[in-house]
């Protein structure tokens, strides 16, 4: 997964980035809007997280013109100001989210990973990856042609990853992805979980497409 933080202070920018790529995500920084418009609207990141006060060109200037572009990339807006209008403001203007300094690193992992979220399941509802083939409407999983039984949890870990495939999907993202908020969920749920996709999904298939990243969570590998 690849951030783009568009953040003037500093310290606040190294250290989110820090804190960010040891979760797993490749992140590129820009200490103004001009350098953020140029890398937002170049590159391809699956969010962007922008300040609203920043040099050479604010970050609702920066907004606007990131969406005239056509960048449709999610975008979390951070900001000193609470007020209303100034949120409704940034809404209006295409901003996905809205966090106000100062801030939890929690919620703010928490929020990237709902942009992430929304981003997947509005993506296409066919999936192909060497032989595996995911039908999102009939929710039909086929490798090499053979239709393979999945539970429910289990297809939809299995989208998650087809959907980002070649990159890194956390544990994290997956427990907040596939279990309600309001329960707690081991990490060990997780990797039985994927133990078990695993079987089904390579067990019998020499090529195998699920992975596990040591430290970071998985990924579908198509290459």
């Amino acid at each position: 997964m690849k951030i783009l933080l568009v953040e003037d202070e500093k310290l606040l920018a190294n250290t989110l980035k820090k804190g960010l790529e040891e979760e797993g995500y490749i992140v590129d920084v820009a200490y103004d809007g001009e350098e953020g418009f140029f890398l937002g609207r170049c590159y391809g990141y699956d969010v962007i997280i922008l300040d609203v006060m920043l040099p050479k060109l604010d970050g609702m200037e920066l907004l606007l013109k990131l969406r005239e572009e056509g960048v449709k990339t999610p975008i979390l807006m951070l900001t000193a100001k609470d007020s209303v209008e100034d949120k409704v403001k940034g809404l209006d203007s295409g901003a996905d989210d809205y966090l106000t300094k100062p801030f939890s690193y929690d919620e703010l992992l928490a929020r990237i990973r709902a942009l992430l979220r929304r981003k997947s399941e509005s993506k296409t509802s066919f999936i192909k990856i060497k032989d595996l083939e995911i039908d999102l409407n009939k929710k039909i999983v086929k490798r090499a042609g053979n239709e393979i039984k999945l539970t429910k949890k289990e297809f939809k870990a299995l989208t998650l990853l087809a959907l980002n495939k070649n990159r890194v999907i956390s544990k994290e993202f997956l427990i907040d992805s596939l279990y309600s908020t309001d329960r707690f969920v081991s990490i060990n749920a997780i990797e039985v979980l994927i133990n078990r996709l695993r079987k089904k999904i390579d067990k019998d298939y020499p090529l195998k497409l699920i992975h596990t990243i040591k430290g970071f969570g998985y990924m579908i590998k198509d290459d």
